[in-house]
This record gives C-alpha cells, sequence and structure tokens, in this order.
C-alpha cells in the first residue's frame, strides 16, 4: 500500500515537471526573438547580434520614429480604421450569432452553411477586386472599415457564446414581454462583456496588422495605414534622415516596437476576458 502511494505521488511529480518544462520552452520560443527586437531597438549597434542588454544603448531609434512626419497622417489612418473596423466588426458578428441562435428561423441551416463555405472558398482577388471597385472602397481608406466587417469565424464564435447563455433567460425575457431586439439588448450584449471584448481584440489586431490590403487598393500615399508605411520604410529602405546619428537596423526594430506595442499594452488587460470570452460556449453540456 505505501509503495502504491509512493509510486503514485512519484508519477504526479514527474508530469508536473515535465508539464513545466514544456510552457517552459515554449515561452522562451516566444520570449527571446521578442526580447531581441526590443534590445536591438535600443542599440546604436546595427549588427546582428544576440544581447541580453544594448552593448551601447540609445533612443535615436524612437526619437526618429517619433520625429518622422511623414509616418502622422499613416498613424492617424491606422488609429481610426481599427477603431471603426473593431466596432462595425462587432456589431456584424453579434448580430449575425444572435440571429442564426433563433432556432426557429426560416432558412437558419441554409444561411449557416452558406456563411461556412466561405471560411473554405474565397472568389478570388480579381473578382473581389472588382466588387471593390464598384462600391467605390478603391483608394479609400474606408476599405479596411468594411473588408474586415464580416469574418464568420468571429462571428461563429459569438453564435457559440450565445448558445451557452441559458434559455430560462429568453423565455422568462419572452413572458414578460420583451421583443427579440430587446432581449439582444437588455439580456445578450450585458452578458456577453467578455466575449465582446475578447473578440474586438481580434477584429482590433487585424485591421492594425493589415497592409497588404493598402498595397493592393490603395495608391495615394494620403490614404495608407502605418503598417504599411513602415512596411515601406524596412522593405524598400525608405528610412527618414534626421539629426540623429542611427543605424538603419536600429530604425528597423524601433518600428517593427512601434507598430506592435498598442496591442503589447493592451492585451494583459484583456487577457482575462480573451480566455473567458474564446472558452465560454465552445463545449456543450
Amino acid at each position: 500500500m505505501a509503495k502504491a502511494k509512493l509510486h503514485k505521488k512519484s508519477g504526479i511529480h514527474v508530469f508536473d515537471v515535465v508539464n513545466y518544462l514544456i510552457f517552459i520552452i515554449i515561452s522562451l520560443i516566444i520570449i527571446i526573438p521578442l526580447w531581441k527586437v526590443v534590445v536591438d531597438s535600443f542599440n546604436a549597434v546595427g549588427i546582428y547580434q544576440f544581447k541580453l542588454w544594448p552593448t551601447q544603448p540609445t533612443f535615436d531609434g524612437y526619437k526618429t520614429i517619433f520625429q518622422t512626419s511623414k509616418l502622422y497622417l499613416p498613424f492617424w489612418n491606422s488609429v481610426w480604421t481599427t477603431i471603426v473596423g473593431t466596432l462595425v466588426g462587432l456589431v456584424m458578428a453579434t448580430l449575425g450569432g444572435y440571429v442564426l441562435n433563433q432556432y426557429d428561423m426560416p432558412g437558419r441551416t441554409f444561411f449557416s452553411y452558406f456563411l461556412l463555405v466561405t471560411m473554405i472558398f474565397s472568389g478570388g482577388l480579381i473578382p473581389e477586386y472588382l466588387v471593390m471597385k464598384q462600391l467605390g472602397l478603391v483608394n479609400n481608406t474606408w476599405i479596411l472599415v468594411f473588408k474586415h466587417g464580416m469574418n464568420v469565424y468571429n462571428l461563429v464564435l459569438m453564435k457559440n457564446f450565445f448558445e451557452g447563455i441559458p434559455g430560462s433567460l429568453y423565455e422568462a425575457a419572452k413572458i414578460d414581454g420583451c421583443s427579440p431586439m430587446g432581449i439582444f439588448f437588455k439580456i445578450v450584449l450585458p452578458l456577453s462583456k467578455a466575449a465582446l471584448a475578447s473578440i474586438g481584440l481580434m477584429f482590433a489586431v487585424t485591421v492594425w496588422n493589415d497592409y497588404s490590403t493598402v498595397q493592393i487598393y490603395i495608391t495615394d500615399t494620403k490614404f495608407v495605414n502605418f503598417q504599411y508605411q513602415l512596411r515601406v520604410m524596412i522593405m524598400d529602405g525608405d528610412t527618414p534622415t534626421t539629426q540623429y546619428n542611427v543605424a538603419q537596423e536600429t530604425l528597423y526594430y524601433a518600428a517593427i516596437v512601434c507598430a506592435i506595442l498598442p496591442f503589447m499594452a493592451a492585451y494583459p488587460f484583456l487577457q482575462d476576458f480573451f480566455v473567458k470570452g474564446v472558452n465560454v460556449g465552445a463545449v456543450k453540456e
């Protein structure tokens, strides 16, 4: 009996050690490249190396980025398209998920499969370009808002979350004379803060990081976004000239940090919502 207990305890201990080791390795794989980018963005030595700390610390890379006037308008374009695009995406995902959650709606199955097919097949780049041109979205920053406004994956996540809300709440609201949209605004949305935060973060990251749409549909420089302008600086060598003596590589890494910093700062505050919002409704009882 004592031997069985000892064996059981040692088995749990081994599992915990292996589990911790796996997560430590995964964490290091993620953290080390990010740390290298951050360190090199403060390093005046523009050579390929890996150091835990900058050998010649400098803020000149960030000062150059912040004082580059041609980045101001693209940054503003990214800010407002991200805010508006996130709001539009949330409206479409919540309304679509709520509608598909109505089991007595005629054609519910057809529309569900119709939307799921769009996750697998697309019309292609040329038909999409022609549609955007007919809608007047070519050379228009609104394309970043509407192109990502409908995301079927996020819509399905919202639908699954709504299915996790007890059906008794819907029945009680109907008995009290609440309309379907009244149920949506008074019951469903207040209970969906976790899902709204997590899916809103997905929409925001998608719109903020999108440079390929700008590359394809926008040719006027006053409509480009921050990510595209940074990509031009890094890939095409179109780096600004300022009073600071800073290496090209330092500028590149400083630009990368500036691009990811907003969401690196926001994610810790939304992490709890993110985990709850994605998991709730994913498992059926």
